[in-house]
């Protein structure tokens, strides 16, 4: 009786917002049709993705496939029933968003892909990148071997007699206090590294990845710009802030040279001091926690959760649709947003990645519009902005006190906050300009933008650059974290103004922000929204004050 009660509150979370638009005829059916179809094709993702061969409601894939596909048709005979030229303005986004999102992302499922194995097979890594990209389609093929090389190899981290994954082995250099060790945990991560630039040579995988999509990008927008103009961040604003951003961290800097493998111990003290207080059973508890708190009850809301290690499984954490969010009558049901990561250990740096996660579900979950609208915002930086608007936290001292019982000082905590995020940053710059001159050494240009803006002694030899997923599976996606950083902190600023004045208290935060940032989807444009809230257009402002606490 507690929980329904709590996801009554929690459903009506954004009933203070503008009803969404309610489509009428041939259209609403069709409507209905598709998001029947995307709750299908998500249903068959997320059971790919958790190595199962049955929905989480038990229905075989291949039972869920055909359905899958009878709703393709079917939607296919409800467009056509649409008289497309006399739709009003909303009405017409709504139809072109359904059939864009048909051709692009909803083809028909021809067989069903068996589910990735708990005994993986280990794939070919002795691979020729220029026979794979000289093929039909060479750049998805070199794109999916690297990847798949990659995942392999951050699984299976040999250091000493043990075996861990890449985010353990980075866990372990905040907290090794003695630097051969630590140099030893950066060398074993070579094998990462080279799954993606082998030995760094002028065709290695990753220089011929990039090459491929610089050609496929010449002439067209840059992922990275749209993504940012969607926030409402110019091409020429997003390269003067990044830079503003690595600059601002050197100047907080000590004005020494630093080994890379010493940079994660020199930002790790709040992760040392306070990490053993989160166990790897209170990691997940203490998630649970921290969102009800706000109002969030991930129980409620449906938030499933895949956090254990899996051979074949992913190595990037991501969070989904299991189902989408839809009205039922007067009401309105979250879905089942699905998270997956892996975890082998506790620790305050996978909380935080946990927490990051965590937040697009309860953003997904609160989601309010209609079925053609049901999805993510058109700004993954915006996407992420929100998603680190708790996670954040876990670097104040004043969060620390109340959930781990002690704190660390508020220097430190903001040291670990932004060591994170300008790397991210350089990654961004990396990747921008490796897009736009595929000729240029990675090597050489990562070890310039971390000396120079990093203070990190340069090691032209290793391609330790090469240990993110996302350089390869999604080219261009590091900027959006990057972006996601200054819109994080513009939007975390403008709420504490916003409520202080109004006097809300913490367990009401999710009530009172889902309306005003997350229940769009993409019903309005991000940029629309991100301005309506703060007032004005997005500026670094808020992320350089921030970070200028440091000095203090």
């Amino acid at each position: 009786m507690v929980r329904r009660t709590a996801a009554l509150l929690l459903l009506s979370a954004c009933s203070s917002a503008p009803r969404p638009v309610t489509p009428v005829g041939p259209l609403a059916a069709a409507e209905s049709v598709y998001l029947d179809l995307r709750d299908a094709r998500d249903r068959i993702d997320v059971a790919h993705s958790a190595a199962r061969s049955v929905t989480s409601d038990g229905i075989p894939i291949p039972a869920m496939v055909e359905r899958h596909n009878e709703l393709r048709q079917a939607l296919i005979g409800r467009l056509g029933a649409v008289d497309s030229a006399r739709l009003r303005e909303q009405d017409a986004r709504a139809f072109e968003t359904v059939r864009a999102t048909l051709a692009r992302d909803l083809a028909p499922i021809g067989r069903v892909a068996p589910a990735a194995s708990s005994a993986a097979s280990r794939p070919r890594c002795d691979y020729d990148a220029g026979a794979i990209a000289r093929t039909p389609r060479g750049l998805d093929s070199l794109r999916a071997r690297i990847y798949a090389c990659y995942a392999w190899a951050q699984h299976r981290v040999v250091v000493g007699s043990d075996t861990l994954d890449r985010l353990s082995v980075l866990g372990a250099l905040s907290r090794t206090d003695d630097a051969a060790e630590r140099r030893r945990l950066f060398l074993a991560l070579t094998p990462v590294w080279r799954s993606i630039n082998g030995t760094n040579g002028r065709h290695s995988p990753y220089r011929r990845l990039v090459a491929l999509e610089a050609s496929r990008s010449r002439g067209r927008e840059l992922t990275a710009d749209r993504q940012a103009r969607l926030s409402g961040i110019s091409a020429e604003d997003l390269d003067r802030w990044l830079v503003a951003i690595l600059s601002a961290w050197r100047d907080v800097t000590p004005d020494s040279l630093i080994e890379p493998w010493d940079w994660y111990h020199q930002n790790g003290r709040l992760a040392r001091v306070l990490g053993d207080r989160v166990s790897r059973p209170r990691l997940t508890s203490l998630n649970a926690e921290v969102y009800r708190s706000l109002g969030a009850d991930l129980t409620a809301l449906n938030v499933r959760f895949d956090l254990a290690p899996r051979d074949g499984k992913t190595p990037v954490a991501f969070c989904t649709f299991g189902s989408r969010p839809r009205r039922q009558g007067s009401r309105w049901t979250p879905g089942k947003p699905s998270v997956f990561a892996t975890y082998r250990e506790g620790g305050l740096d996978n909380l935080a990645e946990l927490l990051h996660e965590t937040g697009h579900a309860v953003h997904i979950a609160a989601i309010r519009t209609r079925p053609a609208f049901t999805d993510w915002p058109d700004s993954d930086p915006f996407t992420e902005a929100v998603a680190d608007l708790v996670a954040l936290d876990v670097h104040e001292p004043r969060w620390q006190q109340r959930w781990l019982g002690d704190s660390v000082p508020l220097a430190d905590g903001l040291r670990a906050r932004y060591g994170s995020i300008v790397l991210d940053v350089a990654w961004a710059m990396f990747e921008i300009q490796m897009l736009a001159d595929p000729t240029l050494d990675p090597n050489e240009l990562w070890a310039f933008l971390t000396s120079e803006y990093l203070r990190i002694r340069p090691h032209p030899e290793l391609s330790w650059w090469a240990m993110r997923g996302q350089l390869v599976d999604a080219p261009g996606y590091m900027t959006n974290y990057a972006v996601g950083a200054i819109l994080s902190a513009a939007l975390r600023a403008r709420m504490s103004e916003l409520r202080a004045a109004s006097s809300q208290q913490d367990h009401d935060w999710y009530r009172w922000v889902a309306p005003r940032l997350f229940r769009y989807g993409l019903e309005r444009p991000t940029r629309e929204v991100i301005e309506e809230f703060l007032g004005s257009r997005v500026t670094p402002d808020a992320l350089l004050a921030d970070m200028a606490r440091m000095k203090n």
